[in-house]
């Protein structure tokens, strides 16, 4: 991370713009391939995408409709580039946005890399961050298209964590009508925890549908140099890699798993939200957004808005065949493992500590996280809504003080040793009834279709 100012703003100095240049597509034996060409000054970067496609979809899609979304996805999908020195100035020359498409953009631009800005001391205004550009632009309109295919069914995106397993869950009545959905990085290219669920909910490789991205391995050469490197809003990449899958498979729902809780951000009385691209405000631009440039017959939501964290806990722990596959550890995602030693893997430890023997948490985690005092300062970050709140997918610090609340009877009711952190929390911090309403909590802010909302309700 580079540590002043002035050294950040030059790098912005030096690249004054970021180009979305183009990209070609084409349709092979193996199914769709893309190439996207982003430019940064002397530097050029062609990352990729694969998306399998049966032979009986070949022909079965409108190519203009198709070539729209894939260029849109180069659009969010530059952003992996375009923070290597954050240009004032985003160019596309690979197609044309008019300008409330730009204000959408500049918006998920800018509060997506709430955290990135933040980490690498770039405290720019949103009027000053970026313009976007399209040159050569005159006389040109966006298209408007009139889909007539038919859609059924739900195309479910699975991460292997908690959440998306209560989706499958919820979604089980409909088994024949649902295609789970893999988006694969290079960086990541086999996440076996989502497999693993994938199994364990009854699917089979052919229930799959998969989107594989490559990482140009010159972003990487140049992160090594010092330039730009950090969080960016990945579920909106998956959001819009999800509607290019869903359309070409025909579904009508993308039913996403992201909760409540991931509306508060981390840093009190600012923007900055590591889930900005899991929030309700993020899903809402995005629906209106392809309702009004796509197509209405593809309805993007979120299945476990209506709910908090604790709320999905208790529904994932009705299904305990899951409890042994499920992985949410970034850390230890290559590995298939929980690291023991960060914040999210705390933080579902402290979830699951009123709720699993100490046996069961020991093999998954390794060990007795409360009991590791090097986790003090993680710990407090989880807790106290006046420190950072770690920038990590983790529920709201009400939520995580009520388990600890219950953690704490249940030790005590076991008769079991008090863990060193949660002793600590019990002397220094407790504050009886502080989450009385999180076991009860319903948001009724969402975007759940009516006959969706009891199966997860009744879960």
């Amino acid at each position: 991370m580079i540590d002043s100012t002035r050294d950040n703003l030059s790098f912005r100095n030096k690249y004054p713009e970021f180009v979305f240049d183009s990209f070609e597509y084409e349709l092979g034996m193996t199914g769709l391939h893309v190439t996207y060409t982003y430019t940064l000054g002397e530097h050029t970067f062609k990352p990729t995408v694969d998306i399998p496609i049966a032979s009986s979809e070949e022909s079965d899609f409108n190519e203009d409709f198709l070539k729209y979304l894939l260029f849109h996805f180069g659009i969010i999908n530059a952003i992996n580039y375009y923070k290597l020195t954050v240009a004032p100035k985003f160019v596309i020359k690979a197609g044309f946005i008019d300008e409330e498409q730009k204000v959408f953009f500049k918006k998920l631009f800018f509060y997506g890399l709430g955290e990135f800005l933040y980490i690498n001391n770039l405290p720019f205004t949103y009027e000053e961050f970026m313009t976007i550009e399209c040159p050569n632009s005159e006389g040109k309109t966006v298209p408007k298209f009139q889909i007539q295919d038919k859609f059924e069914g739900n195309l479910i995106p699975v991460g292997g964590g908690k959440d998306s397993v209560v989706t499958l869950e919820a979604l089980s009545s409909m088994h024949d009508q649902n295609l789970c959905f893999q988006y694969n990085r290079s960086l990541y290219p086999e996440n076996a925890a989502a497999m693993d669920c994938i199994k364990a909910a009854g699917y089979r490789v052919g229930d799959i549908a998969n989107f594989n991205l490559t990482i140009d391995p010159l972003l990487l050469e140049l992160n090594q140099q010092g330039y730009y490197n950090g969080h960016v809003p990945f579920s909106s990449g998956l959001a819009f890699a999800s509607y290019i899958v869903a359309y070409l498979k025909r579904k009508a729902y993308i039913v996403l798993s992201n909760e409540a809780s991931a509306n508060e951000g981390n840093i009190a009385g600012t923007h900055i939200n590591h889930q900005y691209s899991k929030s309700f405000e993020f899903e809402s631009d995005f629906r209106n957004y392809c309702n009004r440039y796509f197509t209405p017959q593809i309805q993007y939501f979120s299945l476990l808005r209506c709910l908090n964290e604790f709320g999905i806990i208790q529904r994932f722990l009705r299904k305990p065949v899951y409890l042994t596959v499920f992985r949410s550890c970034n850390v230890g995602t290559k590995e298939n493992k929980w690291c023991g030693h960060c914040a999210k893997c705390l933080y579902v430890y402290i979830m699951l500590y009123p709720f699993v023997t100490q046996d069961k948490l020991d093999n998954i985690f390794g060990g007795n996280l409360l009991d590791n005092k090097d986790l003090y300062n993680i710990f407090v970050g989880l807790i106290d809504p006046d420190t950072t709140k770690p920038f990590e997918c983790v529920g709201t610090r009400e939520e995580i003080n009520y388990s600890l609340e219950l953690a704490i009877r249940k030790t005590i009711a076991n008769e079991d040793p008090m863990p060193a952190l949660l002793q600590w929390y019990k002397d220094n911090y407790l504050r009886p009834g502080y989450g009385q309403g999180v076991a009860s909590y319903y948001n009724p802010e969402h975007f759940i279709p009516e006959n969706y909302l009891p199966l997860i309700m009744n879960l």
